[in-house]
């Protein structure tokens, strides 16, 4: 008589009613995902990039005078530009960043809130070999180091003289090496 050990009755699981991690079946024969979770976040993602590319987006100033250089403003001729300085200084990667330091005046009747100035470096080969349109800023401390504020921060009264400086990158190997020409082309006066 063989005897066999009492093992209580087990019952086999049945493979539908459990989930199960990894399945035998073919993919075809799974049930299909929805492919909306990867639309949201397909569309999340070009969101992103579009605020980035907005945000981060530096649209060049405009350049007005074609080549040359634009008309200037009827009141430039109040606002006489005097004691021009340039300086140079370099930097870690190597590039220079040119300085231009002067003083304004303000001779006319009117108060002028803004100022926009056109700079040409002449060049050996080219008439200009860099134009920028900027607006001027003025000085508004030299200690501990030198501290712009745009015009309307400290308006120009009529009789003010103030203190300038103009900040420029990349200046050409062509340019001549003497003061570039600054005009006044748009002033905001109240």
């Amino acid at each position: 008589m063989s005897t066999t050990p009492n093992t209580p009755n087990k019952p086999t699981p049945n493979p539908s009613s459990e989930p199960q991690l990894f399945s035998n079946e073919p993919p075809s024969a799974r049930e299909p995902r929805s492919p909306l979770p990867w639309v949201i976040a397909l569309a999340v993602v070009l969101i992103a990039v579009l605020a980035l590319v907005a945000v981060t987006h530096h649209r060049e100033p405009p350049n007005p005078g074609g080549v040359g250089l634009a008309p200037a403003d009827s009141y430039a001729a109040s606002l006489p530009i005097s004691n021009l300085q340039m300086s140079q200084a370099g930097n870690m990667a190597g590039s220079q960043t040119t300085y231009v330091d002067g003083q304004i005046t303000n001779q006319g009747q009117q108060t002028v809130t803004a100022i926009t100035v056109q700079v040409a470096f002449h060049g050996f080969e080219n008439p200009i070999a860099k134009k920028e349109t900027m607006p001027l800023a003025l000085i508004r401390t030299r200690q501990p180091y030198v501290d712009l504020q745009p015009v309307s921060a400290a308006p120009l009264a009529p009789g003010d003289t103030r203190e300038f400086r103009l900040i420029f990158d990349n200046i050409p190997q062509d340019w001549n090496q003497n003061y570039p020409e600054i005009r006044i082309i748009q002033v905001t006066e109240r």
